[in-house]
Formats: C-alpha cells, sequence, structure tokens
C-alpha cells in the first residue's frame, strides 16, 4: 500500500510512490524495468533533450526498430524517465517560478505494451493501481476518452468508454472530448491515435465536478494519460489503421505525489522541499512561504522556485554529459544556470557558490532513483561553481548597465535594442533574463529593433568573408585615411597581445588582459577624433588582444568599456587588419573619443572555439597529405567558432576509404596531446624547413611558425625531417597549447568544388561527437530496413510503406550533420533499396491486377462493355487491371471501381479503339465520378478519376447508362 494519509497521518514519501509504481507493474503484471535513458537524445538532431517517456521507444513505435536488437524483443515495460522541457517545441523555461507547477525538469512514470495488450487491459491496471495500491478515493477521479471526429471519419471511442464502464466508473465520471484534447500524434506523420485521460478533483467532498474537467482548474488536474497507438497518419493527412497495436502512458511523478502527499503545490512535496529548506539556509531571505503574483513581494518565492527547480535540471544534464555551452541544448543549459545564479545573487541575496551547494539536496532527493547523481556529484559541483563565477562579474555590470541606462530613458519609452543586445552578445545574458529584469522595473523591451540587431548579425554570421566582396565601411580603411595615418606617426597596431593566453591550473585556458588608448575613430570612409552615442564606426587601439580576420580565421567579438566606467559597455562585433592598424567595429553606446583609455575583454569562448578548429585545420590538412599523397595542396580555408572548412587539390574523388583514413590520422595526433609550438622567425630562416606548407603566400618578416609535437628550433636545423613527419606551417592564426583540447574531428561533407579542387567540412569536439552518434542511430534505421526488405513482403501497402521509409531516410542522410565517409556508404545501401522496393512494388502490382483481371475474364466472357467493382490497394493499380482486360480482350470497354477504407472510391476506365470517336474514356470518366461529387480527366482512350462512397451505387447506374447511349 502507498496511499494518501489525511488528517495528520505520515504521507507516502516520492520515493515510495515511484517505487510502487515500478513494483506494481514489474511484479503483478510482468513488465520489464528498464533503466531512464539520458535526457540527451540518442541520434535524434531534431530534439534538444529526452522530453517524453516514449523517445526512446520512437523505433517501435514507427516500425524502423533493428529486429535484432535488444529493443525489438521488449512486450511490456515500465520505467521512471527524466524529463527536460526547455527549449525547442515544449518550452517550460519562462513560466518556471511564476506558478507552482511549471518545472524544466521532471520525472515521468510509464508503462508501454508494444503489440501485447490494449485498451482493456491499461485501463484496468491503471484503475487498480490508483485506486487499489494508492488507494486514491474512486469518486475525486474522472476518466476521458475520444469523442470522434466526423472530418476524418473518426467515431468515438466506444471501446474505451466501456472498459471504463465495466471497471465501474460511474457514467457521470466518464467525458467524451474531441481531437485536441483525446487524440495523441508523434508528429505531423506516423503512429497516432485515441487517447484516455484520467484526472483527480483536489477538492472532493462529494461533489461532481465533470464541469471543471479540460477546463484549466486548478482544482481538477490531469494525472495520467493511456495513449492507444492504432492508426498512422501518411504523407497525405489520411488515417491507415496501424498492423500492431501499442500502448503508451505517462504520469508526471510530481503531480501524483502532490495528489498522495494531500498538498496544492509541486513545491509543497518532499521533491523540493529539501532543496528549498537547503536554499533558505544558504541565502538571506525568508523562509519559503508559496507565494505567487502580486502576494509574492519583491519575488522572493518565485526566486526560490527557479532556483529550486534549476538545480535538478542543471544536476541532471551535467550527469548525462551536457555541460552550459554554446549552442543547442548546451546553450540552453548555460540559460537555465545564468537565471539561476541571478535570482540567487540578485533577489535571494545568496553570496557565491550556493547553486553549487545544492548538489547535495538534490543528490539526496533524486540520487536512489538515478544513481549516476550520485556518482557524478563532484563534477556537477565543479561544472556550476566554474560557470556561476564565469557569470557573476558579468551579471554585476549587466545590472548596472541597466540601471543607468533606466535612469537615463524618457518616461513611457521602451529600453533601448542596442544596449539589450549589446548584454546579450557581449555579457551572455538570455534574453529572457534581460526581459524579466525590465519586468521587475515595469519596462519593456524595444522587441522590433532587438530583433532587426538579431537579424543582421544572424546575415553577417551566415555570409562570411568572401573573396573580392568589401568589407563594412567603418572596418576598411581608404586608402587617403590610410595615408594620413602613416603620415602622421599613428604607430602600427600592436596587436602582440592576442597570443598571451596560458593554460591554468585545471586544465583551461585563461586570457590575459589588456588595457589601450583610442588612437583614432574611422566612420563614413573619414577619420574622426569623436564619434555620438548609437552611431557604429572603427575604433584604432594603440594594442589589442583582439584577434583580426585574417589567414582564414575569423575575427574575436567581444566588448570594451571605459577605465573607470565598468557600467558603460562597447561591443565589438569585428575586427580588420589594415595597413598594420587594427579596426575593431563597435557600436557607441556613449560618445566615444580618441584618448579615451579602455579595457578589452575577448568573447572567451568564441576565441577558443576558433583556436580548437584552428589546429584541428593543420591536423587536417596533414592528415590529407599522409593519406593522399605529398602533392595534396591546400588551397584556402576558413575557420569559424562552429566549424572548419578545408580547400585541397586532388586528382580524383576521394572515396569512403581514404575519409576514414583522414579521420584516423586526426584521431592519432589527438590522442597523443602533442604540444603545440609556436614562435616567430625570420623568413630567409622558415624557407630552409623542409616540407613547409605554404611558402608561396605573401607573410610578413619575421613569420610565425606553428609545429604539432616538434619544437620550432629542431625543425629549422638544416638537416632536420622533423617537419616531413609532422604538421608544420607558417600561421598567423590562433592555436590550441595541445591537440588533446580537439577531443575530436568528423568531416561532416566533402565535395568537388570544380574538377582537381575537393572542399571538405569538419567539427570538432561535442559537435563531432553528435554527429558520430546520430551517424550510428541511422546506419541502424538502414540496417532495420535492408532486414525487412529481405522478408518475404506480399502487401503492396506494407511494401509501399517501406518504399516511402527508405526516401524519407535518404533525405534525412542527406541532409543531416554525420561522418561523411558514413553518410555516401548508407546512400549507396540506401539507392539500392529504392531499386529494389520499386521493383517489388511494381512486381506485386502486376500480379494483384493480373488476378483480379483473370477473375474479370472468366465473370464477363466475350462482352463487350464490362462495369463493375474491385478491390485494388491504389488507382496504380486499379488502373493496371483495366489494361490488362483490354489487352486480353481489345474489343472490350472497361471501367472499375475499388471503394477505399477512407470512404473515397477509385475510378479507371479505357474505351475499345473500335467505339472511337463516339465513346470517349475522358467523358465516361467524368460522368461517373460527378455522380460520386468526384473529378476525372484524362484521354478518350484512357481516363481516371476518383469520389465519395456515399454515390457508389449511382456512379454504377451512369456508367451502364454512358455505355448504353454511346454503343
Amino acid at each position: 500500500r502507498c496511499s494518501p494519509r489525511r488528517g495528520g497521518a505520515a504521507c507516502p514519501s516520492a520515493g515510495q510512490i515511484r517505487a510502487a509504481f515500478l513494483r506494481f507493474f514489474e511484479e503483478r503484471h510482468g513488465h520489464r524495468r528498464l533503466p531512464s535513458a539520458p535526457v540527451r537524445p540518442r541520434g535524434d538532431p531534431r530534439l534538444l533533450f529526452v522530453n517524453a517517456g516514449m523517445n526512446q521507444f520512437k523505433p517501435i513505435f514507427l516500425g524502423t526498430v533493428h529486429p535484432r536488437s535488444e529493443l525489438a524483443q521488449h512486450r511490456r515495460v515500465v520505467n521512471s524517465q527524466k524529463c527536460v522541457r526547455a527549449g525547442g517545441k515544449h518550452n517550460d523555461l519562462e513560466d518556471v517560478g511564476r506558478d507552482t507547477y511549471h518545472h524544466t525538469f521532471f520525472e515521468m512514470l510509464g508503462n508501454w505494451s508494444f503489440g501485447d495488450y490494449f485498451k482493456e487491459e491499461a485501463c484496468s491496471m491503471a484503475w487498480e493501481l490508483l485506486t487499489e495500491v494508492y488507494e486514491i478515493p474512486r469518486d475525486r477521479l474522472y476518466v476521458t476518452y475520444f469523442g470522434g471526429d466526423p472530418s476524418l471519419g473518426l467515431s468515438a471511442d466506444e471501446e474505451c468508454r466501456d472498459v471504463w464502464l465495466r471497471l465501474g466508473v460511474p457514467a457521470s465520471h466518464v467525458l467524451p472530448f474531441p481531437l485536441k484534447d483525446n487524440f495523441w500524434e508523434m508528429g505531423d506523420t506516423g503512429p497516432c491515435g485515441p487517447c484516455t485521460e484520467i484526472h483527480y478533483d483536489h477538492v472532493g467532498g462529494g461533489r461532481n465536478a465533470a464541469a471543471l474537467v479540460n477546463q484549466g482548474s486548478p482544482d481538477v488536474v490531469e494525472i495520467w494519460n493511456l495513449v492507444f497507438m492504432q492508426y498512422s497518419r501518411e504523407v497525405e493527412g489520411n488515417l491507415l489503421p496501424l498492423p500492431q497495436h501499442h500502448v503508451d502512458t505517462g504520469m508526471g511523478l510530481e503531480r501524483l505525489v502532490t495528489v498522495l502527499q494531500n498538498k496544492r503545490s509541486n513545491y509543497d512535496t518532499d521533491l523540493f522541499t529539501p532543496i528549498l529548506d537547503a536554499i533558505h539556509k544558504g541565502c538571506r531571505a525568508p523562509r519559503y512561504q508559496g507565494l505567487v503574483g502580486d502576494a509574492d513581494v519583491g519575488r522572493v518565492n518565485m526566486a526560490y522556485r527557479v532556483v529550486a527547480d534549476h538545480v535538478r535540471t542543471l544536476c541532471v544534464c551535467i550527469s548525462d554529459g551536457i555541460y552550459p555551452g554554446f549552442s543547442g541544448a548546451e546553450l540552453v543549459l548555460r540559460r537555465i544556470l545564468r537565471r539561476a545564479v541571478r535570482f540567487c545573487s540578485e533577489v535571494l541575496q545568496a553570496p557565491p557558490g550556493l547553486l553549487a551547494s545544492l548538489v547535495p539536496a538534490v543528490v539526496e532527493v533524486l540520487g536512489d532513483a538515478y544513481p549516476e547523481l550520485t556518482k557524478n556529484a563532484n563534477q556537477i559541483n565543479d561544472i556550476i561553481n566554474e560557470n556561476e563565477a564565469a557569470f557573476l562579474s558579468s551579471l554585476e555590470r549587466g545590472r548596472r548597465i541597466i540601471e543607468r541606462t533606466v535612469q537615463q530613458m524618457e518616461p513611457s519609452t521602451n529600453f533601448p535594442a542596442e544596449v539589450a543586445w549589446s548584454l546579450y552578445g557581449s555579457l551572455g545574458f538570455p534574453l529572457d533574463l534581460i526581459d524579466l529584469m525590465l519586468e521587475e522595473k515595469g519596462i519593456s523591451l524595444d522587441s522590433a529593433a532587438f530583433n532587426e540587431l538579431a537579424l543582421e548579425d544572424a546575415k553577417r554570421k551566415a555570409g562570411g568573408p568572401q573573396a573580392g566582396q568589401p568589407g563594412s565601411t567603418n572596418t576598411q580603411l581608404d586608402v587617403h585615411s590610410l595615408a594620413w595615418l602613416q603620415s602622421s606617426s599613428v604607430p602600427a597596431t600592436d596587436d602582440s597581445p592576442k597570443y598571451s593566453y596560458a593554460l591554468g591550473q585545471h586544465g583551461q585556458y585563461e586570457f590575459s588582459p589588456c588595457q589601450a588608448t583610442v588612437l583614432m575613430l574611422y566612420r563614413d570612409q573619414s577619420l574622426h577624433k569623436e564619434v555620438g552615442a548609437g552611431q557604429r564606426c572603427g575604433v584604432i587601439l594603440d594594442r589589442t588582444n583582439f584577434y583580426a580576420e585574417q589567414g582564414g580565421q575569423d575575427s574575436d567579438q567581444g566588448y570594451m568599456i571605459r577605465v573607470g566606467e565598468q557600467d558603460v559597455l562597447f561591443p565589438v562585433e569585428s575586427v580588420h587588419l589594415c595597413g598594420g592598424y587594427v579596426v575593431h567595429e563597435v557600436t557607441a553606446v556613449e560618445t566615444l573619443r580618441a584618448g579615451d583609455q579602455v579595457q578589452l575583454f575577448v568573447d572567451e569562448a568564441q576565441r577558443l572555439a576558433c583556436m580548437t578548429n584552428h589546429t584541428a585545420t593543420h591536423l587536417l590538412n596533414f592528415a590529407l597529405r599522409r593519406v593522399l599523397g605529398d602533392s595534396t595542396e591546400q588551397r584556402g580555408s576558413h575557420v569559424t567558432a562552429e566549424q572548419l572548412r578545408f580547400d585541397f587539390d586532388t586528382k580524383g574523388h576521394v572515396t569512403v576509404e581514404q575519409l576514414q583514413q583522414v579521420e584516423q590520422v586526426v584521431q592519432d595526433l589527438i590522442q597523443k596531446n602533442e604540444v603545440v609550438h609556436m614562435a616567430e622567425v625570420p623568413l630567409t630562416l622558415a624557407r630552409r624547413v623542409q616540407g613547409l606548407r605554404a611558402v608561396d603566400e605573401g607573410y610578413p618578416d619575421p613569420v610565425r611558425i606553428v609545429s604539432l609535437g616538434v619544437p620550432v628550433e629542431n625543425v629549422l636545423t638544416c638537416d632536420s625531417e622533423a617537419a616531413m613527419q609532422t604538421s608544420v606551417e607558417l600561421c598567423c592564426g590562433t592555436h590550441l597549447l595541445q591537440t588533446g583540447s580537439v577531443e575530436d574531428l568528423a568531416i561532416i561533407s566533402e565535395r568537388q568544388l570544380v574538377r582537381g579542387i575537393s572542399r571538405v567540412i569538419a567539427v570538432t569536439g561535442g559537435r563531432a561527437k553528435e554527429a558520430r552518434e546520430v551517424g550510428q542511430c541511422l546506419a541502424m534505421e538502414v540496417d532495420s530496413v535492408s532486414l525487412r526488405m529481405k522478408q518475404r513482403i506480399t502487401s503492396i501497402p506494407e511494401m509501399q510503406n517501406l518504399s516511402k521509409e527508405v526516401g524519407q531516410l535518404t533525405k534525412v542522410v542527406c541532409s543531416t550533420a554525420m561522418p561523411q565517409w558514413q553518410r555516401k556508404e548508407l546512400q549507396t545501401i540506401l539507392k539500392a533499396l529504392q531499386r529494389t522496393a520499386n521493383t517489388a512494388i511494381k512486381k506485386l502490382e502486376l500480379q494483384q491486377a493480373e488476378k483480379a483481371a483473370q477473375i474479370l475474364l472468366a465473370k464477363y466472357c466475350n462482352q463487350s462493355v464490362i462495369i463493375d467493382t474491385v478491390p485494388a490497394d491504389s488507382l496504380s493499380i486499379l488502373m493496371k487491371v483495366v489494361n490488362q482486360l483490354c489487352d486480353k480482350s481489345p474489343g472490350t470497354s472497361v471501367l472499375l471501381l475499388s471503394p477505399q477504407a477512407s470512404g473515397e472510391v477509385l475510378c479507371a476506365c479505357q474505351v475499345s479503339k473500335n467505339c472511337l470517336p463516339a465513346f470517349s474514356a475522358a467523358d465516361w470518366a467524368v460522368a461517373v465520378c460527378t455522380e460520386m461529387e468526384g473529378k476525372a480527366g484524362g484521354s478518350p482512350i484512357v481516363a481516371k478519376g476518383s469520389g465519395n462512397a456515399k454515390g457508389m451505387q449511382g456512379a454504377l447506374t451512369t456508367a451502364r447508362e454512358f455505355a448504353q447511349s454511346k454503343l
């Protein structure tokens, strides 16, 4: 027993409730208990996080599961799945804290049947668990079922309704609802079906709360959804019955615990109270009271809820290998962490480190159910602390910027977009956090202007450096301005600080600070001593640690502040080198003048990503020469934070085997964790290095040599062949200090630009790992299709579905980021499978047509007109039956109708040439299909069409009368 206790008795704990659910299905009903899948979706690029219990079972529902895999053996399964709903289609992030029931992380209790039991057993088990094990009063429970949809030709799910009535649920508690409430679909296409939901009335007392079900009332809430997958939504939108029926149920643990512990808020249950107590101990705020809205003065209670929810999400994600980062799920997690840090610091007045101090409380609550949390607790603690420290200084600066801007604003005006953009782009403030901080001050952001800035930035990033394309007029110094600077003895910019970085004690990169003086400002092709607020300009400094775009590497981004003015931030959007002067493209938030002293802050994450990809480019260049031959020469490259592009000459197409070998050479160099040696040497010395790449380009003297694994002084030795055995290149770019930081490299694209020149695109680190995971999953799907194709399939719809699956897989394989060698392999297999499927479909259609034609020939021996109905799976088959009849009986005119399960009637006809021109097939088909409220068309000899089943009998009569009138 695990029942709610009222009147002061002890309530069951969340752990007991979870365990009772799993034990009930495992021990009483023979389900196999599975562990929760990680919240990082495996091989599904469409999902940021696992957001439902059924995600890991998608291949079973879609019929794509590998027949020999362990997954394919499952019949009855139960588990408690970790789920995250933040970012993407299902996003509860911005609602968390405002109420007492939204969460970014939650647990989904579920039981599944894969072709085993269906509605009767599923409903019976659910009712037994709720009323007998959990002892929830029956009069507080209401069940809903699908009420039907005439537009789709779907009748009410009376089977489900009758099951509930037989279980003893009163008719007044069994309620029909339409498609939007009680019909579940996986996506635009694929498995779907009616569902039945169980709702709980928190008030009870013998009242009838049927009118409050599905009305958004906090008193009557859904606690369990049972989905019956019995249809497949086709591309055309029609529904076809599935050959196997499945059951997919989901019950949120947080909501169930609220019911069984007799609470009205999820945050009042023991899933949250230990975390809320730990927050109170670590901050200066009053104890949590559960207040919401206007009653929550200072948003203290909202802060408690945000921090408690977010720290659970952080712990679960980090333990599953998702760390705060800069794209995809990692970016969402970074937003979650920064949102939590802000509430800790500014609302709860907590000292640094509060968030990480909550990890033991989370482990206490969830560790028994998910042992990986206990195992990784120290790592979770370190990652949260590290990211919190990185954001706290930015948070304080951002808060001051907002305060100063608000003080300077005119009443009833929107917050300026350029300031919000600098907070977002330079300080890493999530947009929802900016909105929240402004909302607390009763101010709105100028969203339209902000979106315009974001669009401009996206266009600039998407464009990249194009050959022959002029850059910004604010960063490309014109010849007259350049001459004036030189003649006025304005010194060239010292950009050596861009190389000032080192590895810290814990292996993290530490970038040295840089202070500089504004020498001159550049705007609209002229030099200025001063630029006003809101204007975009180029800033020339005496020194900089920003990397200017050159050598194929993207420029740095970041911001600068005036010394002594921490709350005025000037975003640096791009950096260019012109005649020795480094020009920083800046939006002047306030007036900027020559002589101003500024501190420079590079976006370290973007710089580190570029360093990683640039070092990886050198590894790739070396590997290509090693695999394809020393005659392979670089023809161009482009390094960004997201990926690297490399062009090289080649005698022919790069094979699958060569791509694999190239990746392996790179992997070996990464594994060796070679030291990256860099030094400036005279150009004459550099030219002596044997095998040195890229010596024909124009380089400044002295030049910078980058050597992997071999000190530069060693490769400069007269007789040294060291440069032949490793990567040694002239390069002005910024690089890692050790190759191991690349972690992984995957070539995700390879194609010939022109004859003799190929281009590869590669990704590194986590992106490479993700590409490999996706590739492995797609390979399993292709393998599954191959095996099913080899089985003896005699059903045309089944083979057509398999053919569609091959087509969809082909599109996914073509467009998804995955290793290129694997893409080529899978495309070859899929091409062969598509041919096999097309051949099989034609063969089966001919067999079906021949069989139907034989029956009709026997039935209408030597008659001049044949009009009848026949079963046919498609219009193509029906047409083949007509063709076969006319071929075997040349003087006969034929019209056949074929009723479909969807309510449609197909029509095909052919007129004997002997009957032309008086008798037209097109006119015949139009007359018949018009009778069925449909359409038709064709030629005088052959025509086809379709209509509605309601008019079929009248259409047969019309067909006979039309033929008689023409013959």
